[in-house]
């Protein structure tokens, strides 16, 4: 590509927006330095939004809400490039009312921010989990079939391979790396979406979660469960350019994750 525009995408569940902002979330932000910049589990709802999050310098700043439960879920995206248009979830209800998806077409890209259910707490929870892969999935597809490129960023809440955790045999049994919840992101990768970290790093060991307990951090005793996808047409077009995790920045008990594009220039 002779010519392109660089343009830095970022991932961070905040694990609660409202405590990341007392933990240095602005001094992190500049360090990031990312174009568009997702967060999950904000744990806001709308009247809690404050000037201060909303007006981060050189972003506008995207909202999705859960109504249903205060305090819980909730994602947002702060962008310097303009959308051409915003989409909040997918239409379904059921999942649009946790404020799990923030979806904005950039042109030359669509843009997911995706916070996946978790399934540790019920069987139940486990089977809404696996309901809201196949059907995220079946949505973002119908971009991807009619020749859009798509980027699907989040907490994925599920570690892919044994490389991805630091515990795989003792969590073999536990919701985030049961066989079940593998097999979607194995059938991703069948179905032609790229896992950008493996894409360049496929043998490297990093952790994008550790609990707080056990000084899990300190210890790298961690999940990689935050991704960055891409449909694999736009690898061939070669718009990706690199992927990182970025473990030096705290503030959450997650840490960023991103990529970086080169887009053709206008």
């Amino acid at each position: 590509m002779s010519a392109c525009e660089p343009l830095r995408i970022c991932s961070w569940n905040v694990n609660g927006l409202r405590a990341v902002m007392t933990k240095g979330f602005g001094e992190a932000v500049a360090r990031l330095n990312a174009d568009i910049l997702a967060l999950q589990e904000t744990k806001l709802q709308a009247p809690q939004v404050t000037e201060a999050m909303g007006a981060l310098a050189g972003y506008r700043a995207y909202w999705a809400h859960a109504t249903r439960k205060k305090g819980y879920s909730g994602v947002a995206v702060y962008t310097r490039r303009e959308p051409l248009a915003v989409r909040y979830g997918i239409g379904e209800p059921r999942y649009d009312d946790e404020g799990r998806v923030l979806e904005l077409d950039f042109g030359d890209f669509v843009f997911f921010n995706v916070y996946f259910p978790n399934g540790q707490m019920s069987p139940e929870r486990l089977a809404f989990k696996l309901d809201f892969y196949r059907d995220f999935f079946a949505y973002a597809e119908h971009y991807r079939t009619s020749g859009r490129h798509l980027v699907i960023t989040g907490d994925y809440n599920t570690a892919h391979r044994e490389i991805d955790l630091a515990n795989p045999k003792a969590n073999a049994e536990r919701s985030g790396f049961l066989p079940v919840e593998r097999a979607w992101l194995d059938r991703l990768a069948a179905g032609g979406y790229v896992d950008t970290f493996r894409h360049f790093y496929p043998d490297r060991v990093c952790y994008s979660w550790w609990t707080y307990r056990f000084r899990s951090r300190e210890r790298d005793i961690g999940w990689r469960i935050d991704y960055v996808f891409v449909n694999r047409e736009m690898i061939a077009a070669g718009l990706l350019r690199d992927a990182f995790i970025d473990n030096s920045i705290f503030g959450s008990d997650h840490c960023p994750v991103g990529v970086d594009l080169c887009l053709p220039a206008t």
